[in-house]
């Protein structure tokens, strides 16, 4: 036998310690897979089981060869798992969690379905932090430095959050300059599902200064619906410029107190660590890393 079938056999025997039930396993009968053994052994230099009539038991040196040979098997069946999807076309169920930002990424989950129509995908549309691998998912898009170690991390890119209002509010009510002048405007606040807790504007400290009073007129677990309300001309938010970059442009909305600001978040995706990725999962790890951002993550 060559020596990637002369490693399956001893696996094998190392499982089920036995020549006979190995033999079973592997289609070939008790003296092969001995033989084989055997050979293992004399050109190894070692022995690789204790052997009685009652029993078989690896040595140390066979517990040694045992992990070895299963990273070795397992790479060879990845490798040809990979090749062999690689020309497939990718197909089936992908359950994805990504944040409450659908402006931001239904056009390009929009995109992947027309582009891979066998694919079909289950999104859950949460802020919460997911537990990817035992709630089952095969990836997420979250905000934030990925410190589980148990996951894969591509990062996408770059956003700010940036004060906001119209023109229109801001002709009626003044357009602030300083922080401290937020106390006189309506602010129209984001507060965390989990937690309940108001998400903090990241506004420089002046120094000397007091901290800025916000006088809130409304509070929203989902940033999508600030922005409705910012765009009535009922106040002032804190958004991503992602959201607001196009009415900006537009001038249908306008920034403050840019040079308050102090902020600047990361998107990611975050998949389960393992030896192959599926072909589905490749194409929309790929896809969305390629659409979000298309200039790129910024370094």
């Amino acid at each position: 036998m060559d020596s990637l079938g002369s490693l399956s056999v001893f696996v094998q025997v190392a499982d089920t310690r036995s020549f006979t039930a190995a033999g079973r396993v592997l289609g070939v009968s008790s003296s092969a897979v001995g033989k084989s053994i055997a050979r293992m052994e004399q050109r190894l230099g070692v022995r690789l089981f204790h052997r009685s009539t009652r029993s078989i038991t690896l040595t140390s040196e066979g517990a040694l060869l045992l992990e070895r040979s299963r990273r070795i098997l397992a790479e060879v069946e990845a490798a040809e798992l990979e090749l062999t999807e690689a020309s497939a076309m990718p197909r089936g169920k992908l359950r994805i969690s990504v944040p409450q930002v659908r402006g931001l990424l239904m056009p390009v989950l929009s995109e992947f379905m027309r582009a891979y129509p066998a694919v079909e995908l289950d999104v859950d549309f949460s802020d919460r932090m997911v537990d990817v691998i035992e709630e089952g998912f095969d990836a997420v898009i979250r905000t934030g430095k990925p410190e589980d170690s148990r996951l894969m991390a591509r990062h996408l890119g770059h956003y700010q959050l940036v004060l906001v209002g119209t023109p229109g509010y801001f002709q009626q009510y003044g357009t602030p300059q300083q922080p401290q002048q937020l106390s006189d405007h309506a602010c129209l606040r984001h507060k965390f599902c989990a937690t309940g807790k108001l998400e903090p504007w990241p506004l420089r400290r002046v120094p000397g200064a007091a901290e800025p009073t916000l006088r809130t007129s409304l509070v929203s677990t989902t940033i999508e619906s600030l922005n409705h309300v910012v765009h009535e001309g009922l106040g002032i938010a804190c958004l991503p410029d992602y959201m607001v970059n196009q009415a900006v442009h537009e001038g249908r909305l306008q920034r403050v107190l840019d040079d308050y600001m102090e902020h600047r978040g990361s998107f990611w995706m975050l998949w389960p660590s393992s030896r192959h990725a599926s072909a589905k999962l490749r194409v929309f790890i790929d896809h969305m890393c390629a659409g979000l951002f298309p200039a790129g993550p910024v370094a």
